[in-house]
């Protein structure tokens, strides 16, 4: 199952990327969304190998997720890798300069079940796609938004 957006973004293609490296600030969003987070080992800086402990519930039950940085490529593209209870997920953020001061973001989320618990659960996730590709979108574009915002008021 696919999710993706992109958004163009009133900024630097390099500090859109500073911005997106700043694992603390949606380390911060995560916990006051009522998600657990915990960084694992000991490097503060952004590389290949960052891992992350995650605990969050959803449709009802408590679910653990092993986050990882699979691909850290200064200006253009970050990948994550997760893994959780026989679901796997990938997400890449690419980013692609439109002009000096502007960048178009491009966010492709896929999961994929590995367990038949999983396979159910992506298929209820089916059943809801649309409203579920609508918020996907409206929390890209939403996210594209604050960064523009906190830009600005860095400039």
């Amino acid at each position: 199952m696919q999710f993706s957006s992109k958004e163009d973004i009133e900024a630097p293609i390099d500090r859109v990327f500073v911005m997106l490296s700043e694992f603390e600030t949606f380390e911060r969003l995560a916990i006051g969304r009522g998600i657990e987070v915990s960084r694992q080992g000991e490097t503060r800086e952004p590389s290949v190998g960052m891992r992350w402990h995650v605990n969050f519930s959803m449709r009802g039950r408590r679910r653990d997720m092993h986050l990882q940085l699979a691909t850290y490529d200064p200006p253009n593209l970050m990948l994550f890798v997760s893994d959780s209870q026989g679901l796997q997920g990938r997400m890449s953020l690419e980013l692609v300069p439109l002009s000096p001061r502007r960048t178009r973001m491009s966010v492709v989320l896929n999961l994929k079940p590995k367990t038949i618990s999983a396979r159910l659960l992506i298929q209820s996730l089916k059943l809801a796609k649309a409203n579920l590709t609508k918020r996907f979108k409206l929390r890209v574009a939403d996210y594209a938004k604050n960064l523009e915002d906190r830009h600005q008021r860095n400039a």
